[in-house]
C-alpha cells in the first residue's frame, strides 16, 4: 500500500474529464481525455495477419479480406494515432503531460486535416491514412506504436496492466519520482471469494483514480489490459490467481463490476480509462508438458463454450461496456481464436455488440 502523502498526491493529480470511444460502421473511434484537453485516438481497421492465423482454414479469406496484393507479407491492421486538441490555452495536463499529437503549439499540425475536430471522423481517418507510409503503418500495429515526427505524432505504449492495482509489468507504466508505486489489492481470486460486487466496483474505481493520476503525471497511458476473466479449473496453469475462479456466474459478475469501476460512469460512451477483458477464449495453459499456449488446441463443445467460457466475456461487453477484448493465443476446436470470424465477428461484435477494439497481445486486431 502507498503512504498517506503519496495517496494525497494521487488524489490531487487524478482530476479528470472522461475520454470517449465512439464506434462507427468502419470501427473508427474517438477518445477525449485530460483535464484541459481533448485527446482523440483515431483507429482505422484493416484485416491482419498473425503467426497463429496461418493454420486457420479460413485465414486466406478472413485475414486479408481480398487485399492480398497489398497485404501479402506484412502485418497491416490498425492505424492508431493519439491526437490532442487544446480546449484553450496550452495543452499540457497537470504533471507535465504533453499532447500525443496535434499540439497547438506546433504550427505544422494546424495544416493537417486529421487534427481538425470539426471534421467528421471518417474524413480525418482517411486524411491520416493517406499521409502514412507503409512502413509507418506496420509499426503502428504493435503495442509500442512509433512516433511519426513529420506529422507531429508521438509514440504511444498501449500495454499497461491493472489486474489488482496499477502495475509496472506492462511497459506503459513507470514507477518513480512522484509515483513510487500504486496500491496493490489482494489477488483477484481472493477478492472474488468475497462475493461482493460493490467491493469489486470500488476497487476498480480506486485503481483507475491512480491510473489517471499517473497518466496526468506522464507515468502511464490510458489503456489497461485488465481484467483477466478466464475460467480457472486447472491448477497447473499458474496464472489462476489473476482470475475470479472457476464459476462462470461469479466470473461474469466480477468482470462487469471491475470493468465499470475502471471505466467509470461517465455519460454516454465516456471512459475514465479503457479496460480490456482477456483472454478470449477457453484459455488456461501457458506451458505444460511440452505444449505451450501458442500451439494448444482447446476442444470445447458449443454448449460448454456458451455456458462456461463465454459467460464472463459476454458480461464484460453487455454489462460492463468494456472498451476492448483480447483474443487468446490458443486454438479452439482447431481454429486460432484471433482468426476465427465466428468468435470475433459473429459473437463478440455481432451478438454482443462490442463497441471497441479486439486485441491480440502486443498488437491490435481489425475486426
Amino acid at each position: 500500500m502507498i503512504d498517506v502523502e503519496t495517496q494525497s498526491r494521487y488524489e490531487k493529480a487524478s482530476k479528470f474529464k472522461p475520454f470517449k470511444i465512439r464506434n462507427s460502421h468502419h470501427h473508427d473511434h474517438t477518445i477525449y481525455t485530460q483535464q484541459h484537453t481533448k485527446t482523440h485516438l483515431i483507429h482505422h481497421f484493416s484485416l491482419t495477419h498473425h503467426s497463429n492465423m496461418a493454420s486457420s482454414p479460413s485465414c486466406s479469406n478472413y485475414c486479408y479480406n481480398g487485399n492480398k496484393s497489398l497485404l501479402a507479407s506484412v502485418i497491416v491492421s490498425v492505424i492508431v494515432v493519439t491526437i490532442t486538441i487544446s480546449s484553450g490555452g496550452v495543452a499540457i495536463a497537470e504533471g507535465g503531460r504533453v499532447p500525443f499529437a496535434c499540439d497547438p503549439k506546433n504550427g505544422l499540425t494546424k495544416t493537417f486535416r486529421f487534427c481538425w475536430t470539426h471534421v467528421p471522423i471518417h474524413v480525418r481517418v482517411q486524411d491520416l491514412i493517406g499521409r502514412l507510409t507503409l512502413a509507418e503503418k506496420i509499426r503502428l500495429v504493435v503495442n509500442n506504436a512509433i512516433a511519426v515526427p513529420r506529422l507531429g505524432i508521438q509514440g504511444y505504449e498501449w500495454w499497461s496492466e491493472a489486474l489488482h492495482g496499477v502495475s509496472n509489468v506492462g511497459p506503459g507504466t513507470k514507477f518513480g519520482g512522484p509515483f513510487p508505486g500504486a496500491t496493490s489489492f489482494p489477488q483477484v481470486i481472493t477478492t472474488a471469494a468475497s462475493f461482493n460486487q460493490s467491493l469489486w466496483l470500488e476497487i476498480g474505481r480506486v485503481v483507475s483514480d491512480e491510473a489517471r493520476a499517473m497518466y496526468n503525471g506522464g507515468a502511464a497511458g490510458l489503456t489497461f489490459w485488465s481484467p483477466n476473466v478466464n475460467i480457472f479449473r486447472d491448477p497447473r496453469w499458474g496464472r489462476g490467481q489473476e482470475t475470479p475462479g472457476e464459476d462462470p456466474t461469479l466470473a461474469a459478475k466480477y468482470a462487469a463490476s471491475y470493468v465499470q469501476g475502471l471505466q467509470g460512469n461517465g455519460a454516454g460512451d465516456r471512459l475514465k480509462v479503457a479496460a480490456c477483458c482477456k483472454h478470449y477464449t477457453a484459455y488456461d495453459l501457458d506451458n505444460w508438458n511440452g505444449i505451450d499456449r501458442f500451439h494448444f488446441n482447446a476442444k470445447v463443445s458449443k454448449q460448454d463454450l456458451a455456458d462456461t467460457y463465454d459467460v464472463p466475456f459476454k458480461a464484460c461487453v453487455l454489462e460492463g461496456k468494456v472498451a476492448s477484448v483480447m483474443c487468446s493465443y490458443n486454438q479452439v476446436n482447431g481454429k486460432p481464436t484471433c482468426a476465427d470470424p465466428e468468435l470475433l465477428r459473429s459473437t463478440i461484435r455481432g451478438q454482443w455488440g462490442l463497441n471497441g477494439l479486439v486485441l491480440i497481445s502486443h498488437s491490435i486486431l481489425l475486426c
